[in-house]
């Protein structure tokens, strides 16, 4: 009878024992990659997006094989707005989910607070935003527009005769590093083209803003002064009311046309486009373009969309954000598979240099220095069925300067990454 319950004892712990290893070996099957995005707050209007966008690119990976051999398991988690909780997540996900690269960030704070944790552990953030440069770390590969590939095309299209001949500027934007930076830039730009002080008004409203009542006036009175161009870097759910309330005061783009730096396809989705027809937004990406490429990556997209039942996936739309998600994820896996390895220093050499066919039509390169993508610049002009039509772009694709020329003291800076502290 004893001998019976030892062999029954033996046998349970063998089957555990053996179960332990199936799961050792299930977990090592799996390659660990954090998505690290608001799922909620004032943020998640433009960041939920781009979660589900990561992960149709994670399931196309793992359905061509996954990266060398292993399949990859994303770790959602939600930062919900809040930037210190931005580095929290970005700890754990390095620290107990181990994962090998996050995807994440929208604003600007948000990545400032991750990054010393990326770099005190030696993880790899890949940034999907366009934002103000006057940063390069080793720890992050930056797959949005650094300023050059953005703002500064953007104001100089205004002050063409092509684009309204703009001789006023009203930079409007949220109270954060982001807006004010790139304010700083186009400010020490706008006075290097000899536009003056007073022909420039700088206002900021907080996260979550929805009162621009008595903004809008005032770029009104404002824009009487001669041709005014509203540049804004608003950001978030706050987008909603001001774009209503430039439509309640009447204000057209044939009067003072409005560009901006943060505002897509996703974003218009929730509101009423046909008074905004005209105002412009640059990026470096539109769900418009016509290509092979491009025309995939929008069906598959949308078939994503109804597939997993996302929220208004009759009206699933792509934008610049996501196309920069879809390329970093793919270029990474690209970067991960030449090493032959998962390393965080064996995959950032790799990264230099690497290529991706994208679907804004032009083939993508990570410069082999300064881990920017080279990237085509586009204005598009705000259509009735909330696209854009692309009114202007460039010949090519441009290297990014993360050091603004017009910040004195950036000419003496390194053109490649150093860590920040």
């Amino acid at each position: 009878m004893k001998r019976r319950r030892l062999l029954k004892a033996f046998t349970l712990s063998a089957s555990i024992a053996a179960m332990g290893l199936s799961w050792t070996a299930q977990a090592a099957e799996t390659i660990k990659v954090g998505i690290l995005h608001s799922l909620s707050g004032t943020m998640a209007i433009s960041e939920t997006s781009l979660k589900d966008m990561a992960l149709m690119t994670i399931d196309e990976i793992n359905k061509a094989g996954g990266v060398n051999g292993k399949q990859l398991e994303p770790v959602v988690v939600d930062p919900a707005s809040n930037w210190p909780l931005f580095a929290e997540k970005a700890r754990q996900l390095l620290t107990q989910d181990k994962v090998a690269v996050v995807f994440g960030c929208w604003t600007s704070v948000s990545r400032k607070s991750v990054l010393p944790v990326f770099e005190e552990l030696n993880g790899l953030l890949f940034y999907p935003v366009q934002y103000e440069g006057e940063e390069m770390s080793p720890n992050v590969f930056y797959t949005g527009a650094a300023p050059n590939q953005q703002a500064i095309p953007a104001v100089e299209y205004l002050m063409s005769e092509e684009g309204g001949s703009a001789k006023r500027f009203f930079l409007l934007g949220t109270d954060y590093v982001y807006p004010r930076t790139t304010n700083k830039i186009l400010r020490a730009f706008l006075h290097s083209k000899g536009v003056q002080d007073k022909d420039i008004e700088e206002v900021y409203t907080p996260f979550g803003h929805s009162d621009y009542q008595t903004i809008v006036a005032n770029i009104k009175k404002f824009s009487a002064g001669g041709k005014t161009a509203v540049v804004s870097t608003v950001n978030g759910d706050s987008n909603v009311p001001f774009y209503k309330e430039l439509a309640n005061q009447g204000l057209k783009a044939t009067d003072v046309p409005v560009v901006a730096f943060s505002v897509g396809e996703e974003e218009l989705r929730g509101i009423d486009t046909k008074p905004l027809v005209g105002n412009l937004a640059a990026w470096n990406y539109f769900e418009s373009v016509d290509n092979p490429v491009n025309t995939k990556f929008v069906a598959d997209w949308k078939a994503y969309a109804k597939a997993h039942n996302l929220p208004n996936a009759n009206t699933a739309v792509t934008n610049d954000p996501m196309e920069a998600t879809y390329v970093g994820i793919h270029m990474w896996a690209q970067a991960a598979s030449k090493a032959k390895s998962f390393d965080v220093d064996k995959v950032r050499e790799a990264m230099a240099g690497q290529t991706f066919a994208a679907p804004s039509g032009f083939t993508l390169t990570m410069d082999t220095t300064n881990h920017h993508l080279h990237k085509p610049v586009m204005i598009g002009e705000i259509q009735d069925d909330g696209q854009f039509n692309v009114v202007w772009q460039t010949k090519e694709p441009i290297r990014a300067q993360p050091w603004s020329p017009y910040i004195p003291g950036n000419d003496s800076k390194p053109d490649h990454p150093v860590k920040s502290n």
